[in-house]
């Protein structure tokens, strides 16, 4: 249940006794920047840069059970 207009306006009056008017504009503002931030890195990650790094490419042998138990 959703609460209503008055418990809100209560909620927001503690949370302003809490931390104070200047604590929540920095918090405002520093949440403000991360989503930016967030946005950015997507936006750049999404604009189709393939990654072709060789170096990144690990060579695997696969052994099976049987060989493992003669060894």
């Amino acid at each position: 249940m959703m609460p209503g207009p008055f418990e809100l306006i209560i909620i927001l009056v503690i949370v302003l006794l809490l931390f104070g008017g200047k604590r929540l504009k920095n918090i405002g503002g520093d949440l403000g920047g991360a989503i930016k931030g967030f946005k950015k890195s997507m936006k750049e990650g999404s604009e189709g840069k393939k990654i072709d790094n060789q170096d990144d490419v690990i060579e695997a042998k696969i052994v099976k059970e049987e060989d493992k138990k003669e060894k």
